[in-house]
């Protein structure tokens, strides 16, 4: 069992948390992270208060909720801290304004950067923990690489724990996350191609048949859903024939309503050519839909075996040094 700061400080048996993924990480699937050991977060997305507290009931206690900080109203997030969350993770925005709040309900303070400006005023808002999020993320993202990123916010940090995300899909990479200095991994495309998961199964079949160069980034799925996203996030998906059509051309889709509906009708069906799937570049590690549970087991023990090789490989060419010089004496 892999212990850190961040696994002392939940309570839970692995370092592994759940991204809040809008529109994926509902109440069942972060009840289900929490049952296997690891940190479950629900989707609290662009902040509808219903959405919020139907699913924090249907997960139960011991979950936490994460919001994207520039939608979050004053509702959602009464919504979510009524119902005593263990954590609350806020993304792509300023935390300032509700850190408090947050706080003051008990509640841990998780942000999540994408650069070390943002790093800096999250640890200036008191976050209690934070997540730093590398470009080979699905979702929203800016443009640093997880493996830069990781230890140079690890190195900013200091006492408050450091989460890695982006482009961690099984054991390997939450043992790469915790050599980097990180206390564990905030995990979403593995989970978003979860049994739990609120993603329609024909997305998650084209993501189990696409590899790693499959996702690009654009702005395609914000017009298609008529939202006006922050000046330097962008959204990685799945490539597809809707993406490819409107890729450059975000101003136009804007103005077109059917291509608009379209696009809806097919995320909400399954049908990953006319729609965007929401998912990152460890998207070429995933070949199954199985329950979060399994999917936890799984990092847990290959990150266990990863640490244990690499400790070996390491230890060898030591062994066989001490052996030459006790030949030579």
């Amino acid at each position: 069992m892999l212990t850190t700061p961040f696994t002392r400080t939940f309570g839970i048996a692995h370092p592994l948390a759940l991204a809040p993924m809008a529109g994926a990480a509902g109440g069942a699937l972060a009840g289900a992270v929490r049952d296997a050991g690891g940190l479950g977060l629900v989707g609290g997305g662009y902040g509808d208060a219903g959405w919020v507290a139907a699913q924090m009931d249907l997960a139960g206690p011991g979950v936490g909720v994460g919001f994207i900080a520039w939608s979050l109203s004053d509702a959602a997030l009464e919504a979510a801290l009524v119902r005593a969350p263990v954590a609350v993770m806020l993304s792509f925005g300023d935390p300032a304004p509700f850190a408090a709040r947050i706080r003051e309900a008990g509640a841990a303070l998780m942000v999540q950067v994408q650069d070390m400006g943002q790093a800096r005023a999250a640890l200036a808002a008191g976050a209690d923990l934070l997540v730093a999020q590398g470009s080979e993320a699905g979702g929203h993202g800016a443009t640093r690489a997880t493996v830069t990123l990781v230890p140079e916010v690890v190195d900013l940090a200091g006492p408050v724990p450091v989460l890695a995300a982006g482009g961690i899909a099984d054991g390997r990479g939450l043992a790469a996350a915790l050599m980097l200095g990180a206390a564990g991994a905030l995990v979403g495309t593995r989970f978003w191609a979860a049994e739990e998961a609120l993603v329609a199964d024909g997305l998650v079949r084209a993501a189990i048949a696409a590899d790693g160069d499959a996702t690009r980034r654009s702005g395609v799925p914000d017009a298609a859903r008529g939202l006006d996203w922050p000046q330097g996030f962008s959204i990685r998906t799945l490539r597809s024939a809707f993406l490819d059509r409107w890729a450059g051309r975000e101003a136009e889709l804007r103005r077109d309503p059917a291509a608009r509906a379209g696009w809806s009708r097919a995320m909400e069906a399954g049908d990953a050519r006319a729609a965007t799937p929401v998912a990152g570049e460890a998207v070429g590690l995933i070949r199954d839909r199985p329950r979060a549970a399994e999917i936890v087991a799984r990092i847990a023990a290959e990150a266990e075996r990863a640490l244990a090789r690499g400790a070996a490989m390491v230890e060898a060419p030591l062994d066989r040094e001490e052996h030459r010089c006790s030949d030579a004496s």
